[in-house]
């Protein structure tokens, strides 16, 4: 009979190689032990090479729009046109990056990949810039433009950008879910750690931006942005090599295959059943669920309760005798259907179509935030240059007033998780609520970048009030109104984006489906994309029916920036109504839980 020492000391053996009880996997497929993979030590390696990443995206990103007037040779709109646009391709990739992590490759292996292509877009762009682009020698600072190029020359610059956006893109939704699958949801203390993640994650990614707002922002403004894309380059050479180190720590989630084909599987399956009819009362109906245990051992992946509305789908999930039987040989029909998902599909699968459905609304709301966002690359940077940016003779680059942007969200995200929520947790106490919801961040969010656009609106009026009448034709210094100014406006996007954007990575990772936990974080993603599309959108059309020379020429005093600052806080305001009404709508997605039993005894086995 073992004695109760060895019984101990059995026990705390069993405790130090316990497995995760999310499905999780280490690198060799095998199921996770808690003690050597993931927690923070995993995090923290992800989040500096977040941190690294982003540094060398906004050392190009940043000063994109001063490379292209003075290097490139455009103007203002285009400029600002083509800034949006190639952020707006950026994020779009992203849902190329979740789509083969979630169906083939795995988050790991595509974080690696695009890591890779990211690389090499700046690399080239680096050479491209150097060899041809910065002719004669010393141009591109405020001064002196730089000379025109060759279409081979350009050629190679856009398809430097683009591999770099192509990079980025695919790197970015999935290296935030891949953090994210460190931390055991069902373990207490480790869910709490995950809840987290998300704010630091942006955390990491604006102090990583810092950098390249401030030093880097300088080095280009003054011209040298050979130096400024080198750097660039070499930090995302860092962060790559940081991200291959941390490999043998790792949880992995396996793939769950092509999430295409099962949405069109339900699609077809309710389509070929539409008459039948399902009544307000389904608890008489029988419902279809394929292998739920044995699909969680393996990947994670949790079976999701039916839930109502959409009943049209519902009926790709039901098991009637009509459609179910074979009615030619009298075989065993029903089971040669439950072998084809494209005449009866699972509970999980309709209600996975169901969550996507449910979320189109919230994410088309986030796009009109986006536009606003998009203006700290864009327009903001050119209304900063053509205010004062001298303090004695030191001269202030107009992209590092970002930098507010970035101090706020550092701020606020301490405020948020410190103050605010716990606040708020003890106020609504008796509702049995815990803090603001995500949906209720998102719509705090709206009602900040509101404000934001009111602020920046304001300061353009003061900016043409300080105007300097007799500046015919400058571009630049033409308000003695001091870029400090701005600060408010910067200030107040950043505080939108701690209640906006993690709220927004916190709400579609915690909503998507367990196969499709990337493309819940792409949704983020590709909202800041179309932002950006619709942002270049709205810009042309205000050139062209605003009264010459527009509300956006070349020389900000003879235009009205300011107005369009309102027209953004006008729609922003319509959105922020919509939202609500789609926010009171939306149902949350209801997962069965994890089961512990005959299953969870052999994967306890295969750890210990």
């Amino acid at each position: 009979m073992p004695t109760r020492e060895c019984v101990s000391e059995k026990i705390k053996n069993d405790q130090e190689e316990a497995c995760t009880l999310d499905g999780a996997v280490d690198r060799h497929g095998r199921p996770a032990i808690k003690r050597r993979t993931g927690t923070w030590i995993a995090g923290i390696l992800i989040l500096v090479n977040q941190g690294l990443a982003t540094l060398a995206f906004f050392g190009v990103g940043v000063n994109l729009v001063l490379f292209l007037t003075r290097v490139v040779g455009q103007n203002n709109a285009d400029a600002a046109n083509n800034v949006s646009k190639w952020t707006g391709t950026v994020y779009i990739f992203s849902l190329l990056g979740a789509f083969l992590s979630d169906s083939y490759w795995g988050r790991y292996k595509t974080c690696a990949i695009f890591q890779a292509i990211f690389v090499i877009g700046l690399v080239s762009l680096s050479v491209s810039s150097y060899a041809f682009l910065l002719k004669p020698s010393g141009c591109g600072d405020e001064g002196n433009p730089c000379g025109s190029h060759s279409s081979l020359h350009m050629a190679l610059f856009y398809l430097s950008i683009y591999l770099t956006a192509l990079g980025n893109g695919g790197y970015q939704p999935n290296i935030a879910t891949f953090g994210a699958d460190q931390f055991d949801e069902e373990d207490p203390k480790e869910g709490h750690s995950k809840i987290a993640f998300f704010s630091y994650f942006y955390l990491a990614l604006n102090l990583g931006s810092l950098f390249s707002n401030t030093i880097l922002g300088y080095f280009e403004d003054e011209g040298m942005w050979a130096l400024g894309f080198w750097a660039s380059a070499g930090s995302a050479t860092m962060a790559l090599i940081l991200f291959l180190i941390g490999t043998p720590r790792y949880r992995h989630f396996k793939p769950t295959g092509n999430p295409l084909s099962r949405i069109c599987q339900v699609v077809v399956a309710a389509t070929r059943k539409w008459k039948v009819q399902i009544s307000d009362d389904d608890h008489d109906l029988l419902f279809y669920e394929r292998d739920g245990i044995k699909q969680t051992s393996q990947n994670g992946a949790r079976n999701i309760l039916h839930t109502q509305g959409f009943k049209f789908l519902d009926k790709a999930a039901v098991i009637t005798r009509k459609s179910d039987n074979d009615k030619n040989n009298g075989g065993d029909g029903e089971n040669i259907d439950m072998r084809n998902p494209w005449v009866l599909c699972t509970v999980t699968q309709v209600e996975e179509v169901k969550c996507i459905l449910r979320l189109l609304p919230i994410w088309l709301c986030t796009i009109l935030y986006s536009v606003v966002f998009t203006q700290m690359a864009s327009l903001f940077v050119e209304q900063g240059a053509a205010m004062k940016t001298n303090i004695s003779t030191f001269h202030i680059p107009p992209a590092s007033m970002s930098s507010f942007d970035i101090l706020s969200v550092a701020a606020f995200i301490f405020i948020y998780r410190r103050v605010l929520d716990p606040l708020v947790e003890r106020l609504t106490r008796k509702s049995g609520t815990r803090g603001f919801t995500e949906l209720q961040r998102m719509g705090v969010g709206l009602v900040i970048a509101i404000m934001a656009m009111i602020s920046a609106g304001v300061v353009e009026i003061f900016r043409l009030k300080y105007s300097i009448k007799d500046c015919n034709s400058c571009e630049s210094k033409a308000s003695t109104l001091s870029i400090f100014w701005q600060i408010p406006q910067y200030v107040l996007i950043g505080a939108s984006e701690v209640f906006m954007y993690v709220g927004q990575l916190e709400f579609f990772n915690g909503q998507a489906p367990d196969g499709l936990k990337s493309f819940g974080s792409a949704l983020c993603m590709t909202s800041i994309s179309l932002g950006n599309y619709v942002s270049s959108l709205l810009v042309t059309i205000v050139m062209k029916i605003s009264t010459r020379p527009g509300w956006i020429p070349g020389n900000l005093n003879k235009g009205h920036l300011d107005r369009f600052y309102f027209l953004l806080a006008a729609l922003t305001t319509a959105d922020l109504f919509i939202y609500i009404i789609c926010a009171r709508w939306y149902k949350y997605i209801k997962f069965e839980e994890r089961t512990v039993g005959d299953n969870a005894h052999d994967i306890i086995d295969q750890c210990v």
